[in-house]
């Protein structure tokens, strides 16, 4: 059975696997669903409609699948859903869906940090880490293995690339591009996240060759069309140079680059 303390309460209609451990003062409301292996902290709560898997940790105070805020919210039926092993640090919160059916979505092995707050109609995929007290408005998509410096803002419909790093206190109004290292109030991509590229195993020439792209899209006085053309041709195509061009080609069409559900 579960673990849970007398002090905590758990809605019958709740379901928990066998080995869960809720602390005390925590809720779990009716129509939660808890993985094996998850541990709720103390004067934690998670919410209905809210599917949270394997080896989670919800740190004391955190809010799981509450209610959009959102003004046209209105009561209808809509989801959180959490994969594994994932880290939720103290006072996180994280919002449901706004639009019946729809769901907020967060992937396997994130690090979220405490006080952190993530929006209705987000897409968080894979290993994603982000730190103290960043706010991330709806609709927003976070590609794997971004990495969010604490303090800082991300606007609703945002898009972060895979492997991307935001530097702290950082407000972000436009998409981030994969690979990239964006900083500072103007936003500005000042290069490749090279260790992170490096940690991964991305060799010297391909970074070099990233590198070469970025300097192209972001620092030349080149219209993005132009240079987009340029980097195609002039430029070698790793895997991690083609990623970045077609999420500028989408980007600069309008369109989402993962196929979100906006």
């Amino acid at each position: 059975m579960a673990k849970i303390h007398p002090l905590a309460f758990v809605d019958p209609k709740a379901e928990l696997a066998d080995d869960v451990v809720v602390g005390p003062f925590s809720f779990i409301d009716a129509g939660a669903v808890i993985g094996a292996g998850t541990v709720i902290d103390s004067h934690a709560t998670v919410k209905n409609w809210t599917t949270v898997g394997k080896n989670n940790y919800i740190g004391q105070g955190s809010v799981i699948g509450g209610d959009p805020q959102d003004r046209k919210y209105d009561n209808e039926p809509t989801y959180l859903t959490i994969g594994d092993n994932n880290i939720f640090r103290e006072y996180v919160t994280i919002h449901r869906a706004t639009g019946e059916g729809k769901s907020t979505i967060i992937g396997n092995d994130c690090f979220i940090m405490a006080y952190c707050h993530i929006g209705h109609n987000c897409h968080v995929y894979d290993k994603v880490t982000i730190a103290n007290s960043v706010g991330v408005a709806g609709h927003v998509t976070i590609e794997e293995l971004a990495n969010i410096g604490g303090m800082s803002g991300i606007h609703q419909f945002c898009r972060i690339g895979k492997v991307a790093m935001v530097g702290g206190f950082t407000k972000i109004t436009r998409d981030v591009p994969p690979f990239c290292l964006v900083d500072g109030a103007d936003e500005e991509v000042r290069d490749i996240n090279a260790v992170g590229l490096r940690r991964l195993g991305v060799t010297q020439d391909e970074r070099l060759a990233l590198h070469k792209a970025c300097k192209l899209l972001f620092k030349s006085k080149i219209g993005l069309t132009n240079a987009l053309e340029i980097v195609r041709e002039e430029v070698m195509q790793t895997t991690e140079v083609k990623y970045l061009v077609a999420f500028e080609e989408r980007r600069f069409s309008g369109r989402n680059g993962r196929g979100d559900q906006r």
